[in-house]
Formats: C-alpha cells, structure tokens, sequence
C-alpha cells in the first residue's frame, strides 16, 4: 500500500481501478445492463467535469485561503521555494484545470441539448436554462480571468517574465485581485450548478 500511496501517479491510478471496479460492482447490483450508450457519455463526461472543477476550484481556495493569507508569516529567505517551486506547479495545475473545466462542460452542455438555452440564459425555454447558464457564464468569466489576466500577471510576479520592481509589484496586486474575484464568483457558480440540478433555486 505504501508503494502506492508514496507516488502520486501510483495513487492516481489506483483511483482509476478503484472507480472501475466499484462501477462494475454498482452495475452488478443494479442488474439493469450496461451499454455505451449517449446517456453513459453524458454521464462520463459529467464526471470528468466534475473532476476538472474540484481541481480548479480547490487550487482556486488553496491559493486565497492558504496560501496568500499567510505569505506575510513565512520568513524572507524560505519565501524563494514558494515563488520558485509551490507556485509555479500549481499554477500549471490551475490554469488547465480551468480549461479542462470549460471543455467539458460546453461539451457536456451540447451532448445534453441545453448549450445554447444556457448561453441565452433560458430566455429562449422560459427559464429552465437560467441556473445552468448563469453557472456556466460565471465559470467562463472565472475562466477569462485564469488564462488572460492572473496567468499573465503571475508569470510577472514569479519571475518568469523579467520587469522592474514597480510592475512586478503591480502584477502581483493584480493577479490577487483577480484571484479574488474568482473566488467571490465560484460561490454563486457553484450554488447555479447545484441548482440546475436540483429543480433551478427552489
């Protein structure tokens, strides 16, 4: 066990057997027949959706709940491992959990039928839509924000990009700022995509 819990990719495939196994085991049960059928790709791809979404929004929370917070109480001299190390990877992890995000979700959207109801915000099927749809506006936004201003900014504050000490200074305000915004928006996105499948707010 240890074998596979010391090595993320032992654990993450482990993960995998694991869900295919209880997923034969819960269809056993079942007894009512499996096919790969539009309703098991839908399902999958919500799934992987899902997946995508506990990657961003968690890194999302790490980054405004742990990790910001307390830059200010880590020492000068350990603060290079941060910026040099930690940072960089899960900003890697960040940004293209966000883009998985947005792709499957469109996708998932299309293969339900409800991709352009959500787009219009339910103004084209009386409202049905309009919890899906703010969801998914919310989450593009959120999106726009990860790869156009915080990645860009980030890589300024990290030093990836070189500028002088006033920019890097400024982009690191901004990337933060914007991370915010993120975070205030994924409580209302989160409660629409709940909602959307739980009968809209009621």
């Amino acid at each position: 066990m240890a074998g596979i819990l010391s090595n993320l990719r032992n654990t993450v495939i482990a993960g995998i057997i694991l869900t295919v196994i209880m997923f034969i085991i819960v269809r056993a049960v079942a007894d009512t027949g499996f096919s790969l059928d539009h309703s098991w790709f839908a399902f999958f791809m919500r799934w992987l959706h899902v997946l995508s979404g506990v990657m961003w929004i968690g890194l999302l929370w790490y980054f405004n709940f742990v990790q910001i917070p307390n830059m200010p109480n880590i020492p000068d001299d350990q603060k290079p491992a941060i910026g040099k190390v930690i940072a960089p990877a899960a900003l890697w992890w960040f940004r293209w959990g966000a883009m998985a995000t947005l792709v499957t979700g469109l996708i998932l959207a299309g293969m339900n039928g409800y991709l352009v109801e959500a787009i219009a915000l339910g103004f084209t099927d009386g409202g049905s839509s309009t919890p899906i749809g703010l969801g998914m506006w919310m989450g593009a936004i959120m999106w726009f924000n990860v790869w156009f201003v915080i990645w860009p900014n980030q890589k300024k504050a990290l030093g990836m990009v070189e500028v002088g000490a006033d920019e890097k200074a400024a982009a690191a305000r901004t990337a933060m700022l914007f991370s915010r915004t993120n975070t205030l928006l994924s409580i209302p996105m989160l409660f629409c995509m709940v909602a959307a499948q739980n009968s809209g707010f009621a």
